[in-house]
């Protein structure tokens, strides 16, 4: 990648640290974004998540800097580095406290636009994500009555001269008020048993021109600060021209960018695991009851100890699922474990260092409680543990399907 074509504070990287960025460690991204975030302190979550409020500052620190456009192609106005240095951006922002789930699905989404969309597509939105004057941060596929099945969601578009008319309801979806782009997934074919998952189609829908016209967001408050959402379709019009990919096509398209999500937020996982273990060290080597720190006590020591083993474990698991992305190979079940043992790690973590701090754990000022409750969604969401199980049981192992 040639210098002048870096966006953002990767611009200011030269040649041969660039090199060294683009290997394993990626340590001079790292290195950048942990001194971003020194910029927004504990402090400044605090009050975000006190008023459930989106952190617009921190997300136009990331966009400026270029590390939200680091996954498009140059040829777009992005980065184009692999799939580990986005996890490694991603990681280092949960290990300094923050939370990358306020933009983190600017990286991702877009995978679907740029393996599927047309050259015209491409060219008209691409640029434009990259540069930060759009955002691409909502991904519609949830529904109420589908949940994780997502053969059996029923939001339809019936195309009607050179639109679709969209009509329908979706659960969980994120940052749909904070985005310029939504990608959406509905049915624009009735569900064939033999082929469930046939007949769903992906259409790129443009915010300003549907909200009110078509399309009603009602916000939904849950344990954290999520800026998650119920989005609501009746009659929405979208031009034909946004359908990305083939029709009928969609949730092959789709596919493409789940591989991309889970080992992302795997990587936020070890930044959060590693977040807990850094504190609740710190802590116990700090605090002291009974004549001297409570770290030399072993049942102290011991769990931290061990939550630290755990993360290492994970993280190489996460490191060897982006390789295989990267290197363009199927990484399916491997970014299933990934996600799967990071997050069960980061739990872990989260709850010794809960314990280490004692009653400390649960005031504000200290950040853990925030971040306890942050780093638990992930055994839930993209993917619930149990479904990563069953993929694993049937993909891996060839035992039969229970559903």
């Amino acid at each position: 990648m040639t210098q002048r074509n870096r966006p953002g504070a990767l611009a200011q990287l030269s040649n041969d640290t660039m090199q060294q960025a683009e290997g394993p460690s990626h340590a001079d991204i790292r290195e950048a974004v942990r001194r971003l975030c020194g910029r927004f302190d504990g402090a400044y979550w605090q009050v975000l998540d006190r008023e459930r409020a989106y952190p617009a500052a921190f997300v136009k620190a990331l966009t400026d800097d270029g590390y939200l456009s680091i996954l498009i192609p140059e040829a777009y106005g992005g980065a184009g580095l692999p799939l580990a240095a986005a996890a490694a951006v991603l990681e280092e922002i949960h290990r300094s406290g923050g939370n990358g789930a306020a933009c983190h699905a600017q990286m991702y989404t877009m995978g679907a636009l740029l393996r599927h969309g047309s050259d015209e597509q491409k060219r008209r939105w691409l640029p434009q994500i990259a540069a930060g004057t759009l955002r691409l941060q909502a991904f519609a596929v949830t529904e109420p009555d589908a949940g994780v099945d997502t053969s059996r969601i029923a939001t339809t578009a019936r195309l009607e001269g050179d639109s679709y008319l969209v009509s329908g309801r979706k659960i969980w979806i994120s940052r749909a008020e904070h985005s310029d782009l939504m990608l959406l997934l509905c049915r624009t074919r009735p569900r064939d048993e033999a082929h469930p998952t046939r007949g769903m189609s992906l259409l790129l829908v443009e915010m300003k021109d549907a909200v009110g016209k078509g399309l009603t967001i009602r916000p939904v408050r849950t344990m954290l600060n999520h800026a998650t959402t119920e989005l609501f379709f009746d009659e929405l019009k979208v031009p034909a021209g946004n359908l990305i990919g083939a029709e009928g096509e969609g949730f092959r398209h789709v596919l493409d960018g789940m591989n991309a999500e889970r080992i992302l937020i795997a990587a936020e996982c070890i930044g959060d695991g590693r977040f807990f273990v850094d504190r609740a060290t710190a802590y116990a080597n700090q605090r002291e009851v009974f004549g001297g720190p409570i770290g030399r006590n072993q049942g102290v020591q011991f769990p931290i100890a061990r939550a630290y083993v755990q993360i290492e474990a994970a993280a190489g698991m996460v490191e060897r699922a982006a390789g295989l992305f990267d290197a363009g190979r199927k990484c399916g079940t491997e970014a299933n474990m990934a996600k799967m043992l990071a997050s069960e790690a980061s739990w872990f973590a989260a709850d010794v260092c809960l314990q280490t701090h004692g009653g400390f754990g649960f005031a504000e000022e200290y950040d853990i409680e925030r971040k306890f409750r942050e780093t638990r969604l992930y055994q839930t969401a993209p993917i619930p543990t149990n479904l990563i199980l069953s993929h694993v049981a049937t993909h891996a192992l060839g035992l039969p399907k229970s559903f």
